[in-house]
């Protein structure tokens, strides 16, 4: 199809503006393209801020070719032993921040299942153990509790991205919001940043597209200011935000204890870890970092220091990163003010579709590119004091993998452990033959909530406690 009269305008201006940043290659097949598939090209390019990804290339290219960082270990707190003296303040302090709505809760969801062969928002994944509930439901579930515990209004922020934002709004639509009020669920969307090759070029995926994925988990920080969803919090007078990912079945959400003990360590940001299990477990490492509290990815960490071990054999960094966090309100807007510089993009060598001099669709097996990510933790540098606190591996399970270990299966097989856990503690007993086992969050968090409604067998809680019989458990 030749450029018409109409159509020379706009290609001459966009050849222009293209060209000037070395990427006129995006409009090789424009004189192939229809007039609506030419629409689309020109009204992607349009929205993107060249200069930007420039920008952004360059501080990520020049972050990947920087020397390792110092690291030196990090004073870690352990949560406290429960029932203790210090348990039961922190819960308190925390239990106050509750019941006097300074809480708020913000779940990253941006991340689709195909990776899990699951068609479909991550979050939407079914992942109850007996009743197949989705990863949104049970945790919905949990902010229900929370709410009616301590008569609150909890707000519930959902971080989106592109591909998985209508699909999202739609589930909670047909869902009621998971049974929480609409106007205290609150949907942002995260940008897209679209990939470069190696030389910096940007790649197309399609004749008429230019390939583009979600800005990383970091990106929730600009989007939180950018979609008001930081103004509505600090509206509602919510004084912290605790933030999760989405993957993560057995998070606590809103944990009263993490949250009383990172008000008593006067902290703008608190964040959880785990005893990392051997030097190749996929989490980050929490370290001091050029002598401030920071994380270093598993993918950017040199072998060296990943590796090293002290006098007794145990890991030097042994303390992982798992996504959770409180973070100040506070110290959220100072870093949506300077996200660029404190937020930088991290470049990871991905394969990333393409196509070839014909325009037909190539699957490369090995990296191509760079996808560009921002990094939520890149923040935790910037605040004026860090708490890191240690818990089990009780809160982490993170849905990740298709099968084998961090899969859907582990999920459902170490949230049935924890509810078994529970019911034992409370001394209620399962009927033989009990396999997979389920409770529902929004009316039991744990054994004291048994002992508290007086329940001492399975029948008492009615579709409460769920029972799956077979040998799985």
């Amino acid at each position: 199809m030749a450029i018409t009269c109409s159509d020379q305008p706009r290609a001459d201006e966009l050849r222009q503006r293209l060209g000037a940043r070395g990427q006129s290659h995006v409009l090789r097949f424009w004189d192939v393209l229809d007039d609506s598939a030419r629409r689309g090209l020109a009204a992607q390019v349009a929205a993107i801020d060249l200069a930007a990804v420039e920008r952004a290339a360059s501080a990520a290219r020049g972050h990947a070719q920087q020397a390792s960082p110092r690291l030196a270990p990090v004073e870690v707190e352990r949560l406290p032993a429960r029932g203790g003296e210090a348990w039961t303040h922190a819960r308190s302090a925390g239990e106050a921040l509750l019941a006097a709505g300074r809480v708020g809760v913000l779940v990253v969801a941006g991340g689709q299942g195909s990776r899990l062969g699951f068609s479909g928002p991550k979050g939407a994944l079914p992942i109850g153990p007996v009743s197949d509930r989705s990863l949104f439901a049970l945790q919905a579930q949990k902010i229900r509790r929370l709410r009616t515990r301590y008569d609150a209004r909890i707000p519930w922020y959902v971080m989106t991205s592109e591909a998985t934002d209508a699909p999202t709004r739609a589930l909670f639509a047909r869902e009621a919001s998971f049974g929480l009020p609409a106007g205290d669920v609150c949907f942002f969307r995260q940008r897209m940043m679209p990939a470069i090759d190696f030389e910096g070029r940007l790649i197309l995926d399609r004749p008429d597209h230019i390939f583009e994925s979600p800005d990383g988990h970091g990106g929730v920080i600009p989007a939180l200011a950018a979609s008001g969803a930081l103004d509505d919090l600090e509206a509602r007078g919510c004084t912290h935000v605790f933030y999760y990912q989405v993957d993560n079945p057995l998070v606590r959400i809103a944990d009263p204890v993490y949250l009383g003990l990172h008000t008593d360590s006067g902290a703008e940001v608190s964040c959880k870890v785990v005893a990392k299990r051997d030097p190749m477990e996929k989490v980050g490492h929490v370290a001091l970092v050029d002598g401030r509290v920071g994380i270093v990815e598993y993918t950017e960490i040199d072998p060296v220091q990943r590796d090293a071990r002290d006098a007794s054999g145990a890991l030097v960094h042994r303390a992982g990163a798992i996504s959770i966090y409180v973070w100040e309100t506070t110290l959220l807007r100072r870093l949506s003010r300077d996200a660029d510089r404190v937020l930088p993009f991290h470049a990871s060598p991905k394969p990333i579709p393409t196509v070839d001099e014909a325009g037909r669709a190539v699957t490369p097996s090995a990296a191509n590119g760079w996808k560009l990510e921002r990094f939520v933790f890149d923040g935790l540098r910037c605040a004026k004091r860090v708490a890191v606190v240690e818990t089990d591996r009780e809160e982490y399970s993170p849905v990740k993998n298709a099968c084998g270990g961090e899969s859907p299966m582990t999920a459902k097989r170490d949230l049935s452990a924890l509810y078994r856990a529970w019911l034992a503690e409370a001394g209620i007993a399962l009927p033989p033959g009990a396999g997979l086992v389920e409770v529902d969050e929004s009316s039991f968090g744990g054994a004291d909530d048994f002992f508290a409604r007086g329940i001492t067998r399975v029948a008492q809680a009615g579709d409460a406690i769920r029972i799956a019989s077979g040998a799985n458990r």
